[in-house]
């Protein structure tokens, strides 16, 4: 975080402008460039402005100030754009540097966002301005203390937990993160009826579903990378979601059951369906593939004889399938280079290429994966 001294510099038009005429230069050359003033500060700015530009893009067109860690931890606009929420009000009860405060800005008449650190409060207040945002007002409150005050109602709240301890460790269990969303479900109760909780990449939708019974709960993945899963306290649900930005959402209520794929037969098939990360994490892939592609595990590859098409997720071309045989495999594949993709098998990557003599490379594509008891290699046109 900055300091309350280097945030007022920041502020100031020398600076300003300096950063300003920085942008685009390596920041390492900025720190080192006894012609700007404050050059450390200033590089700092240009280095996470140039994230921002693909991160927060609003924020870097604005020049917005960025300290490191609240850029971080902030959401990206994309997924914070992809918010299914709206009405006439929104409690935010945790604003960090305001991404989801700013786009819930676009959906509500007005936003109430609830900064505990005072600094923070103040820069992301700032940042709004100079983005030119009027309807969201920034409290400098933590929620336990904001949601004890008298008179409040909201359409929604929204939440987005800090999920790392005192002492920095991630954490994963909702109970364990700040707020407390758990413990402080009845006030929310009391003032708005419905919540919408984003939660870490690696809470389970089962668990969601435990907490939130009635929910609609949506993994949101982007580019294959699982980004968050969201919890929509509505009443809507229940309901479980795979979306991948850009790409789309297949939706199933919970305990949904797939058929059964047939005995798996390496000679059909002419087509390896890699299913993106947010099917998986929502355990969604063999509903999602039902009439498109075989497949045996809601972690692992589809297989199709004719090119499926409406997949969320790659669809690539089978040369052959065989057993695996890591010995055979070797004396072939020995030095060359190998682009590699593997579900449901057991081995780590590095550890697979170890023992196939391969090192990362585009000579060839392979695939690897475990159905039943058997092993099998996916060579990959």
């Amino acid at each position: 975080m900055i300091t309350a001294e280097e945030y007022d510099l920041l502020r100031s038009d020398e600076l300003r402008q300096a950063i300003a005429a920085a942008r685009g230069r390596d920041p390492l050359e900025v720190a080192l460039d006894r012609t700007v003033p404050h050059a450390r500060l200033v590089a700092t700015q240009v280095k996470y402005l140039a994230r921002a530009e693909r991160k927060l893009p609003t924020y870097a067109a604005a020049q917005c100030i960025l300290p490191p860690r609240a850029f971080e931890q902030a959401s990206s606009e994309a997924a914070a754009a992809h918010k299914r929420i709206a009405g006439d009000t929104v409690l935010d009860l945790t604003c960090g540097l305001g991404v989801d405060a700013l786009h819930l800005a676009r959906h509500f008449r007005r936003v109430v966002a609830l900064e505990r650190d005072p600094l923070l409060a103040r820069i992301t207040a700032d940042n709004l301005s100079r983005m030119g945002v009027a309807n969201i007002e920034v409290v400098n409150s933590s929620a336990e203390e904001f949601l004890g005050r008298e008179g409040l109602h909201f359409d929604w709240v929204y939440a987005d937990p800090d999920r790392r301890s005192a002492e920095g460790r991630k954490q994963v269990r909702l109970e364990a993160c700040s707020p407390d969303i758990v413990a402080l479900k009845p006030e929310i109760d009391r003032i708005a009826p419905r919540l919408c909780l984003k939660n870490s990449p690696l809470f389970d939708v089962d668990e969601a579903l435990r907490l939130f019974p009635g929910s609609r709960v949506e993994v949101v993945s982007s580019g294959d990378e699982c980004k968050e899963v969201v919890v929509y306290a509505d009443g809507s649900g229940p309901l479980v979601t795979a979306t991948a930005l850009g790409t789309g959402s297949f939706s199933a209520r919970p305990g949904a059951a797939a058929p059964e794929a047939p005995a798996f037969d390496p000679a059909r098939y002419h087509w390896l369906v890699v299913p993106d990360v947010a099917l998986q994490k929502a355990r969604l892939t063999r509903l999602h593939l039902a009439g498109k592609a075989d497949c045996w595990s809601d972690l692992g590859f589809g297989f199709a004889e004719e090119e499926p098409h409406g997949i969320i997720g790659r669809v690539l071309p089978v040369e052959r399938i065989e057993p695996y045989d890591p010995k055979q495999l070797k004396r072939e594949l020995k030095g060359r280079g190998l682009e590699l993709l593997k579900r449901d098998f057991p081995l780590p990557a590095e550890e697979l290429m170890r023992r196939l003599g391969t090192r990362p490379g585009a000579d060839l594509r392979m695939a690897f994966t475990k159905i039943g008891n058997d092993f099998w290699a996916i060579r990959l046109k």
